[in-house]
């Protein structure tokens, strides 16, 4: 159920692969509509590294760091009193990376169910954000970027690996229905680089945020 925005105080929300540009762009809406931005906590992550190197191994103590971290980010942005963007947010540790370990066999099935019942029972306390900014990309798009800001432990990731994420978040992005989305093909919009490409982008976002009716459950940048 779609809520009424509060033009006051805005939560928008950046989902997406990795190396799609979350972090860039959660920095371009934060400099341009002042925002307070909230970034992920990959490299505070003790597990990371240890998690690319043994998946089966890592991935339960992984994936609850970065649940409990985005929980404690999501309990800040919702006390802050202004407006707030979020780079990748807690639905997305559980409905695309958690569930891909699961399904590829490098989560347990008890380790699993543990993980999912604590996401739900938290899951409903938590206010949807206002707008859910989607980034889509290829996997050779994502591979590149990945490529040039050469984190190490990131260095083997495959391309089956990422071409099941971005599956997992197209049927994500199908049923979500608690706020609008905004689809930025990103693969398409270098607007780390390219300005007209970023003055689409905070169009559309203001476009999303207008009060309902107006505002559209879904809507998609569309490039030339």
């Amino acid at each position: 159920m779609i809520q009424p925005v509060n033009a006051d105080k805005i939560f928008v929300a950046i989902a997406g692969n990795i190396g799609v540009g979350k972090s860039t762009l959660t920095g371009i809406l934060a400099e341009n509509m002042g925002w307070k931005p909230f970034y992920e906590a990959v490299d505070e992550n003790p597990y990371l590294a240890d998690f690319y190197k043994d998946m089966q191994r890592w991935s339960f103590h992984s994936q609850v760091f970065f649940l409990s971290r985005r929980l404690q980010h999501h309990r800040q942005l919702v006390d802050h009193p202004g407006s707030v963007v979020q780079d990748r947010s807690v639905y997305e540790d559980a409905e695309i990376f958690a569930h891909n370990l699961y399904e590829q066999g490098k989560m347990t099935a008890r380790d699993y169910q543990a993980y999912h019942d604590l996401y739900n029972g938290i899951r409903a306390f938590l206010p949807p954000p206002d707008l859910l900014v989607y980034l889509a990309s290829n996997v050779e798009t994502l591979l590149e970027r990945i490529k040039q800001r050469g984190r190490d432990f990131e260095r083997d990731i495959s391309p089956d690996y990422l071409n099941r994420l971005n599956l997992l978040y197209e049927a994500w992005i199908a049923r979500w229905d608690s706020c609008p989305v905004l689809v930025v093909p990103a693969n398409e919009m270098d607007f780390q680089h390219d300005a007209a490409a970023r003055a689409d982008i905070l169009a559309g976002v203001r476009e999303c945020l207008k009060p309902a009716p107006v505002r559209h459950l879904r809507q998609l940048i569309k490039t030339p």
